[in-house]
């Protein structure tokens, strides 16, 4: 076997990590699939009331926030105890939860009360995830970040409380898709988050710190489509890599067949790079809505203005949001209601985030087991055209 394992939460699993993918692109399905092929599946925590038509039925016109919060709970709940039945005891189940989310530090408690092998955490720095997973030291933690600053200043700052990474997600703005580790559109792609340059960077910092065989693993994540590419960065001094949207068109993928093909059928060059709500620059598919919303996005912001009634889904899913809080800068649009279209398939109304690169099988919507084979074996499927 060319490439090692993958060391996390006391178990040795395949350098492959699905990345978390909301609102509910991944949940148990994909995730628990990924498990069973002995590599890390990821479950995005964010209102997975959209796959439990009974919670949705509860929440529904509810004004009431902890009535939503609570069914979206029950609904990680579930995902997370179906995710590892579909595993069947193998690999790993991680939880990704976004650090922009109001809701962040109870959806982190619920992953850890209901057996998540893993937080991961992104949309912002974690500083406090130690703090909010105190009660569960087995669980691995997994800040995601961009640059090497954003490291430092992370295991610094853990250090300091006792605690360390057990890996961080590198994941490059210029080809990850979703809301991307940079302040501005462009600043995407500076020279700063060349993965070499951060692995460099990184590897010298921990030998600054003196974690020696505690050094956190890294996993990189972003613009990796090809066996090549991933042989290439594990051999460079990677110990894993992440992909979302080639897996999110899996043939266990949790969204509707709709939003695969859409996904799929996208050419990298014409994806849309654009602040979204939560004030993070994001990258996206030209759908119809996402088109139209740019086309008045200025008029939008002039008259942006904080009104709790502008949150369609009365959750305040975010700490921070444009619509409802009138910041002017930010996108003008309820992202909640956007990505759960999305999720559903309709085209002509949904936001479908992506990676900026190509997929590995084309249009092509395949088993994660191909998956997997492909990026660690080279091992394309027989009956679909050899990449070029």
């Amino acid at each position: 076997m060319w490439f090692k394992q993958l060391k996390l939460a006391g178990r040795e699993v395949l350098p492959i990590v699905q990345g978390g993918m909301g609102v509910g692109v991944s949940a148990h399905r994909l995730a628990g699939a990924v498990a069973r092929e002995n590599a890390l599946g990821t479950i995005a925590s964010v209102d997975l009331r959209h796959h439990h038509p009974d919670l949705l039925e509860a929440t529904h016109r509810c004004r009431d926030h902890a009535q939503i919060d609570a069914a979206n709970l029950t609904a990680l709940d579930r995902e997370i105890q179906s995710a590892k039945a579909v595993a069947q005891g193998h690999g790993l189940i991680a939880v990704n939860v976004m650090k922009a989310v109001r809701e962040h530090p109870a959806l982190v408690r619920q992953a850890c009360e209901s057996g998540a092998d893993a937080i991961v955490m992104g949309a912002g720095l974690p500083l406090d995830l130690p703090e909010m997973t105190a009660d569960h030291p087995k669980v691995a933690l997994i800040p995601i970040l961009s640059d090497a600053r954003g490291v430092s200043i992370v295991l610094k700052k853990w250090l300091k409380k006792g605690r360390r990474a057990d890996a961080i997600v590198i994941e490059h703005p210029a080809h990850a898709g979703g809301h991307l580790g940079a302040a501005r559109i462009d600043d995407l792609r500076d020279a700063r988050f060349d993965f070499a340059r951060v692995l460099e960077e990184c590897r010298a910092l921990f030998a600054e710190l003196g974690l020696g065989r505690d050094a956190p693993q890294l996993i990189l994540a972003g613009g990796i489509d090809s066996h090549a590419k991933v042989r290439h960065w594990l051999e460079a001094g990677a110990d894993a890599v992440q992909l979302g949207t080639a897996f999110a068109v899996s043939a266990e993928g949790d969204a509707h067949p709709n939003f695969k093909h859409t996904l799929a059928g996208a050419d990298p060059a014409e994806l849309v790079e654009f602040v979204s709500v939560a004030g993070l620059p994001a990258r996206a598919v030209a759908t119809p809505w996402l088109n139209n919303y740019l086309r008045r996005e200025a008029s939008l912001q002039a008259h942006a203005k904080a009104d709790v009634r502008r949150c369609t889904q009365r959750m305040d899913c975010l700490s921070q949001c444009g619509l409802r809080d009138g910041i002017s800068r930010i996108g003008q649009f309820c992202i909640d209601l956007k990505l759960a279209a999305a999720v559903r398939g309709e085209v002509d109304k949904g936001l479908f985030f992506r990676g900026a690169s190509r997929l590995p099988f084309g249009q092509a919507i395949r088993p994660v087991r191909e998956l997997i084979a492909y990026l660690l074996h080279g091992t394309f499927p027989a009956d679909l055209p050899q990449p070029v």
